[in-house]
C-alpha cells in the first residue's frame, strides 16, 4: 500500500460524512473519554506501575494520531498553527513526562467540542432525526466542554493531589460558583494564578453560561422550510428568507 493510498483512506475517515467515516470520528470520541476518565482517576492510580502504562499507551495513541494527522493534512504549516494540534502536542507532553509536568490530559475535551462542529456530527443529527435539536445539542456540547476545561485546570493546577475525589468536587464546585458568580468564597484559589484564574473565569464563564441558557432555552434557529428556495433553517423571528428573501410566515410560540 502506498502512501498516498494511506493519506486517500486517512481523509476519507477523518473528513468524511460517509457511514464509516461517522463510526470511525465516534470511535475517537469514545477514545477521548477514555483519555479523559484517566486524567480523572489519575490520583487513584498514583504514580506506580499500572499507572505508567496506561499514561505511555495513550501517549502512544496521541502520537499516531498526530503522524496521521500530518498524513492528512494538505498543508503541514496550516496544521501546524491550528490550536487543535498544539493541544495534542501539550497533552502529549504532559504523558510523557508525568513526573515532571502536570497531567493536562483533560485538554482532550476540545476534541469532543470538535467533533461537534463538524459536518458528520450534523450529518448525524440529520440521520437520528434530531435535526431540528441540532443548536440545543450543540450548545449544551459548548457548556460542558468549557465547563469540564476550566474545571479540570483548576483540578490538575490547585487539586489534583487530594485524596479521593474531593478535589474534583472542589474544583468543579469553585468553577460552577464563579460561573454564576454566586462567589460564596468557601474555597478560592490561592497566589496570583490563583486570581486570574477567576477572572477569567468570570469574564468568560458568565457570557458564555447566559449565551448558552438562551440557546437551551430558546434556539435562535428553527425548522422552517422557505417554500421558494427550501432553506431549512431560519432565525426563529426572521420575515424574509436570507437566501432568496422570500417573505416568510413562521408560526410563533403562541400558536
Amino acid at each position: 500500500m502506498t502512501l498516498d493510498t494511506i493519506r486517500t483512506k486517512l481523509r476519507g475517515l477523518y473528513l468524511g460524512t460517509t457511514v464509516k467515516a461517522i463510526r470511525f470520528q465516534v470511535a475517537m470520541a469514545v477514545i477521548d473519554l477514555a483519555i479523559i476518565i484517566f486524567f480523572l482517576l489519575g490520583p487513584y492510580l498514583g504514580n506506580g506501575r499500572s499507572y505508567l502504562i496506561a499514561d505511555y499507551t495513550i501517549a502512544f495513541i496521541i502520537a499516531c494520531e498526530l503522524a496521521a494527522r500530518i498524513l492528512v493534512a494538505t498543508d503541514f504549516k496550516r496544521w501546524l498553527l491550528r490550536p487543535m494540534t498544539w493541544v495534542d502536542i501539550v497533552v502529549l507532553g504532559t504523558l510523557l513526562f508525568p513526573q515532571q509536568l502536570s497531567n493536562f490530559a483533560f485538554l482532550r475535551a476540545f476534541r469532543i467540542w470538535s467533533l461537534g462542529q463538524s459536518k458528520a456530527f450534523a450529518m448525524l443529527m440529520k440521520r437520528a432525526g434530531c435535526g431540528e435539536w441540532e443548536d440545543v445539542i450543540k450548545a449544551v456540547i459548548n457548556f460542558i466542554t468549557f465547563l469540564f476545561l476550566v474545571t479540570g485546570f483548576v483540578y490538575a493546577t490547585f487539586f489534583y493531589h487530594d485524596v479521593g475525589i474531593t478535589g474534583f468536587v472542589d474544583a468543579l464546585y469553585f468553577t460552577v460558583a464563579t460561573i454564576t458568580t454566586t462567589g460564596f468564597g468557601d474555597i478560592t484559589l490561592p497566589g496570583t494564578l490563583g486570581k486570574l484564574t477567576s477572572i477569567v473565569t468570570m469574564i468568560f464563564g458568565i457570557s458564555l453560561f447566559v449565551r448558552l441558557a438562551q440557546t437551551i432555552i430558546r434556539p435562535h434557529k428553527v425548522a422552517f422550510p422557505c417554500p421558494q428556495c427550501g432553506l431549512q433553517r431560519h432565525d426563529y423571528d426572521a420575515v424574509h428568507c436570507k437566501a432568496c428573501g422570500h417573505i416568510l410566515n413562521i408560526p410563533d410560540e403562541g400558536t
